[in-house]
């Protein structure tokens, strides 16, 4: 049956994303060393079009990331440009031509707009009904293989509230940011019930993996 599956990288003070986001620096201050730890694996490297790296504890995390998923939803503030409606020469994402998806992708937003087929088989399409339709749609496109949930911190908290998530994947970096994207921001303690189903030490990195209650 296919899951819908939340990836996202987390600092020990609870931050996906640093203060001061902005079309040059989506992640914010200091956010982007919440990845520091998978820019080095082959297997994160690979689908990025980029040769050799690194394999360690961290490595079958990745490839299971990567795995059984037949597409991707994300929030209109990870796939970036600025906010507000998308303008005459609307932003095409992070990526480039040939993002590292190669999947449909469904991105959350207020805007409506075309699908923009991208190389390497990406095709981003804007929802503007909602986070149900968006994950109906991206169920559809998965054709029995799961769906992954990019992120990121408000797409998350609206899935976590609906109840609408089945795994969480935690990778939760020895970094404070102090203030920034708070995942578990503006969840009370009844939209929120996980058990723990798996700790991974690896290096920079704590991988936690949890099954949410419903």
């Amino acid at each position: 049956m296919s899951k819908l599956r939340l990836h996202i990288a987390m600092s020990l003070d609870g931050f996906v994303a640093g203060p001061e986001q902005s079309v040059d620096n989506p992640l914010g201050i200091g956010g982007m060393r919440l990845h520091d730890w998978a820019f080095p694996l082959a297997s994160w490297r690979k689908p990025h079009g980029l040769e050799g790296g690194e394999v360690n504890a961290s490595t079958p995390i990745v490839e299971e990331q990567l795995a059984n998923v037949g597409a991707v939803l994300m929030g209109r503030n990870m796939f970036g440009g600025h906010p507000g409606p998308w303008g005459p020469k609307p932003w095409n994402g992070w990526w480039g031509d040939d993002p590292p998806y190669h999947t449909p992708v469904f991105v959350v937003t207020h805007y409506p707009r075309p699908a923009l087929p991208m190389q390497g088989g990406t095709t981003f399409t804007f929802v503007s009904e909602g986070i149900q339709s968006a994950l109906e749609q991206a169920m559809k496109a998965a054709a029995g293989q799961d769906v992954l949930l990019a992120g990121g911190a408000n797409i998350a908290q609206q899935y976590l509230a609906a109840r609408l998530i089945d795994e969480v994947n935690l990778a939760v970096v020895p970094l404070l940011l102090k203030s920034g994207a708070r995942l578990f921001d503006n969840l009370g303690p009844a939209e929120l019930g996980l058990e723990q189903l798996r700790a991974i030490e690896a290096p920079g990195v704590t991988h936690l993996k949890y099954r949410a209650l419903r």
